[in-house]
């Protein structure tokens, strides 16, 4: 097979807009301290027009609050690189097994019928436990939220996907896990370190499985990360445990994602990728 001829000097000169008339589905985006925020406010800002997911009744249960979803709205439509693209919001409760293939329907047809780049952001906060505090109930919450919902976005993801011409570019799956797996798991969370865990297993297979469609998938370790739901001591005592002494920020595992995002990593798929500042457990 004869090699492909080395990139021309102009195919070396990064596009500043690298997604201009891609669209993404970015989920879990309902809050501006949130990662889903951070991640949309990239892709609009590389060119992408973008819908945004929000499930507004789980943030409104949570210590921190729920915020405006105009707000959020207003927040990643500002930053749009591009101004043909668009911004669009709408919410999902993704804990139910239709919700996931209605999601990515409503979004491919509000971003002109095609959908580009998916982001599996969003999990269950809370309702979790220790080993001896969890029960069947719980743990099912969580599958069906943490874990079934992202398998089944993935599933009509790929049937879209499947509909295009072949080898179709810009084809991009981003699932989200917590490294649990790294040192000292997380003994007081069960069935989200369990769900996020079955996550990146599948990476690999998952990637396998939508290569031939030219989508990649990649899974983020984005450790932890200041989305506003930690204060006083023991948010001192996590940032020490940083390199840099300070936590991991929204925007921290955005970038990431958002080059995940580009052609420039067309190559990178199947891996779970740990963006969080070198972070000692």
């Amino acid at each position: 097979m004869p090699l492909l001829p080395p990139p021309t000097p102009e195919e070396l000169r990064r596009d500043p807009l690298p997604l201009r008339g891609r669209t993404a589905l970015v989920t879990g985006a309902s809050r501006r301290g949130g990662i889903g925020h951070a991640v949309a406010r990239r892709l609009a800002a590389y060119g992408a027009s973008v819908y945004l997911h929000h499930h507004v009744p789980h943030d409104a249960a949570q210590p921190w609050g729920a915020d405006r979803v105009e707000d959020v709205t207003a927040s990643v439509r500002e930053a749009l690189g591009d101004p043909g693209a668009r911004v669009v919001a709408g919410p999902g409760d993704l804990s139910g097994p239709d919700a996931p293939a209605e999601l990515v329907a409503r979004a491919a047809e509000a971003l002109g019928g095609r959908l580009d780049i998916l982001v599996a952001n969003h999990a269950q906060s809370g309702q979790d436990g220790t080993l001896d505090e969890i029960d069947a109930g719980l743990l099912d919450r969580h599958w069906a939220v943490d874990t079934r919902s992202v398998i089944l976005l993935v599933q009509a993801y790929a049937r879209l996907r499947a509909a295009l011409p072949p080898r179709t570019p810009g084809g991009r799956v981003v699932m989200m896990t917590s490294g649990q797996d790294l040192g000292g798991g997380m003994p007081g969370e069960i069935a989200y370190a369990l769900q996020k865990g079955a996550l990146a297993s599948i990476t690999r297979s998952l990637a396998t499985a939508l290569a031939e469609h030219a989508v990649t998938v990649n899974t983020v370790n984005p450790g932890p990360v200041d989305t506003d739901y930690m204060t006083g001591e023991d948010y001192e005592a996590i940032a020490a445990l940083f390199p840099a002494g300070r936590w991991g920020m929204p925007d921290d595992p955005a970038r990431l994602i958002a080059w995940l995002a580009t052609d420039e990593a067309e190559w990178v798929t199947g891996q779970v990728v740990n963006s969080e500042g070198g972070f000692r457990r």
